[in-house]
């Protein structure tokens, strides 16, 4: 079982700070790997662990997810090996620009069975990228997967929906996009850490894909921190039946 997991590097949330004029800042915000994209690593580790294989890591952006930290990170909770396609003419890519790198990659990285992703990303949560790559790999695609069971050549998938588990069988190769319920992503132990500094990690850029720099279909024009609203601090006191009365009535002015 030959499988890869695709992930992005994003900034950590709680070091991002908001401007007075609502502007995001990121200029005090290090780098991490996106937590639903955890969630896809671990799948890929543990399927590794019950049918044997090996698990590839994939990740691009620009040169700074470069960074001797961060692919420890990654190296330490399973992948194999891992590659990375780092140049910063893929700064703020979109999802479609994102999936036609991933896919240059993983041509070039060559053989696989199975596909991973994380639902969304924790900074834009598009949820496109899987369903994109595997359109552009002309594989079988399914997202919202929160639970995988190989059989075979087979995948059979559990989808939890709104009202109802949907469970599919599909042939490989695939490509899934996991949710973060699929599993509790494992915390590396030092045993780990100190053997991911030994695995094989590949750099690419652009050119290396021969590739030229995707054209952009979505222009993120602005982004901003929604406005905090005031609370009114309107407080009843008391357990009288006119207490309630009030409270139930200021509840159906703020409905209508």
């Amino acid at each position: 079982m030959q499988i890869i997991t695709c992930f992005k590097i994003v900034p950590e949330e709680q070091d991002i700070t908001v401007n007075a004029n609502g502007e995001l800042s990121f200029d005090r915000a290090k780098l991490t790997i996106s937590n639903y994209d955890i969630n896809a690593i671990e799948a890929g580790t543990q399927l590794v662990e019950a049918h044997g294989g090996t698990l590839v890591g994939i990740s691009v952006g620009a040169t700074s997810i470069d960074d001797t930290k961060l692919k420890k990170n990654v190296l330490a909770r399973g992948p194999e090996s891992l590659y990375l396609v780092a140049d910063n003419n893929l700064a703020d890519m979109d999802a479609h620009q994102t999936a036609t790198v991933l896919k240059a990659a993983i041509g070039k990285v060559g053989q696989y069975d199975l596909i991973l992703c994380g639902e969304g990303s924790a900074d834009l949560y598009a949820q496109q990228v899987g369903v994109q790559l595997g359109q552009l790999l002309n594989l079988p695609t399914i997202n919202s997967v929160s639970k995988i069971t190989i059989e075979g050549m087979n995948v059979i998938v559990e989808r939890t929906l709104e009202a109802e588990v949907e469970i599919l069988e599909i042939s490989l190769p695939a490509v899934l996009s996991v949710t973060s319920d699929i599993n509790v992503p494992r915390i590396p132990g030092m045993k780990q850490i100190l053997a991911a500094g030994k695995k094989a990690t590949v750099a690419w850029n652009i050119a290396d894909l021969d590739l030229c720099q995707p054209v952009k279909s979505v222009e993120n024009l602005e982004t901003k921190a929604p406005q905090q609203a005031e609370r009114k601090q309107d407080i009843l006191e008391g357990d009288s039946d006119e207490v309630v009365k009030k409270f139930l009535e200021k509840i159906i002015k703020e409905l209508k």
